[in-house]
């Protein structure tokens, strides 16, 4: 795949998985960070239990990469809290 698809998938998920959780987006920047980040995680973990990962630009590359996102930004999340927490 290229950068330009990577980018695409990424700043998809990112903004998908922002909007699962949080309702909004985090940025444009932010959620372009986490949908690449996302994809990779994603398409890591659909590979480590045997599924295929992320194959192209498509729906299922979309799925994988959501899912990985949605990983990406719950830990984002969780580690934001206790970082404020102290």
């Amino acid at each position: 795949m290229s950068i330009i698809a990577w980018i695409a998938l990424g700043l998809i998920s990112g903004f998908i998985a922002s909007r699962l959780f949080s309702g909004s987006g985090k940025g444009l920047v932010v959620d372009l960070i986490l949908g690449v980040v996302g994809a990779v995680v994603g398409g890591a973990a659909f590979h480590l239990f045997g599924w295929v990962g992320v194959t192209g630009l498509n729906l299922w590359s979309v799925f994988v990469a959501v899912v990985g996102s949605s990983l990406v930004l719950f830990m984002y999340h969780a580690l934001g809290r206790s970082g404020n927490a102290s």
